[in-house]
């Protein structure tokens, strides 16, 4: 084992993953809150799109946008979490050359989809304050789906490269992964050529996805202030822009973990390895664990309907 592990090969059938490098001995400890935060994430999620699909009224555009959220938390988390817990567990540290290039690519497509649909989300804000008479007829069931089409096509179309690019290096000082998942920066690092075209599209990917999300998010945003600042009374003003605590939670939620992971990634060259790998999961934890949390508090209509539901069952 130690032979294929660190002498010459190329393009191995298999990578090793590491889990926490330098915490393996409090592994079973740290599975413990990452077993918890998972558990809520998945039973959070399910639970908004249960009551959306049971509820009739809430079958409008925020709630489906929210949906679209929620699946693609619910996949993000999936697509990492398991593995991480059967490392913790059962030491199963071994994934495939396919299986990681796989997982490479839905951690990078769903993430571009996260974004995505917070701009989505933005424009759905933006619509409903600034042109509160023409909301139905400009965010229509047909609307509505296009968006999330073109949310899911432009997430997939960009995240193509990364497991292409990978799969084309050769790999010949080592298989084994200082993560908990086949981040692509982190496959590529272990390869034996010149990486630079993927380290370029990587960053490249980060802020042009990134950038141009927050640049159309900040947009609808500061037009969505110049209509609360003109409304006519400090009530009027308050009610308003409490619609749209909730996504600002959930962009702050999504971006800021993101984009501390990835620059610190890049260049915390002098940063404890085991320090990154735990930023890193915090990202893919944290989002698909607040946004049903911060939904579920801050919307009246999805409160509402989880308070009926379990006051129906205890009578």
């Amino acid at each position: 084992m130690s032979d294929s592990n660190t002498t010459d090969f190329t393009n191995p059938s298999t990578f090793i993953l590491l889990g926490i490098p330098g915490l393996e001995a409090a592994h079973i400890w740290i599975s413990i809150p990452f077993c918890a935060m998972y558990t809520i994430a998945m039973l959070g999620n399910f639970t908004i799109l249960f009551i959306v699909k049971r509820e009739p009224s809430l079958h409008g555009p925020m709630f489906y946008f929210l949906c679209m959220l929620a699946i693609t938390d619910l996949v993000l988390s999936t697509s990492t979490l398991p593995k991480l817990l059967s490392i913790f567990w059962f030491n199963s540290r071994e994934i495939s050359f396919s299986a990681c290039l796989t997982q490479m690519y839905f951690v990078h497509s769903f993430s571009g989809m996260e974004s995505g649909i917070l701009v989505a989300m933005a424009f759905d804000r933006f619509v409903a304050i600034c042109n509160p008479l023409r909301y139905s007829t400009i965010l229509t069931n047909s609307v509505v789906a296009k968006i999330g089409l073109a949310v899911v096509l432009r997430s997939g179309i960009l995240a193509l490269p990364y497991p292409l690019l990978a799969r084309r290096w050769a790999y010949c000082r080592t298989n084994i992964i200082p993560q908990f998942y086949c981040g692509h920066i982190s496959v590529v690092k272990l390869a034996c050529a010149d990486i630079h075209i993927s380290s370029y599209y990587g960053l490249f990917d980060l802020f042009f996805v990134i950038g141009m999300d927050v640049f159309f998010i900040s947009v609808s945003y500061t037009q969505i202030l110049r209509a609360i600042f003109h409304l006519p009374t400090k009530d009027a003003r308050l009610k308003t822009f409490g619609t749209c605590i909730s996504h600002l939670c959930a962009i702050s939620a999504l971006y800021i973990p993101d984009l501390f992971s990835s620059l610190m990634y890049r260049f915390g060259h002098n940063v404890p390895l085991h320090f990154l790998v735990l930023i890193a999961s915090v990202y893919h934890l944290f989002p698909p664990v607040l946004h049903p949390i911060i939904y579920g508090v801050r919307t009246k209509q999805i409160r509402g309907r989880l308070l009926q539901l379990f006051t129906h069952k205890k009578t």
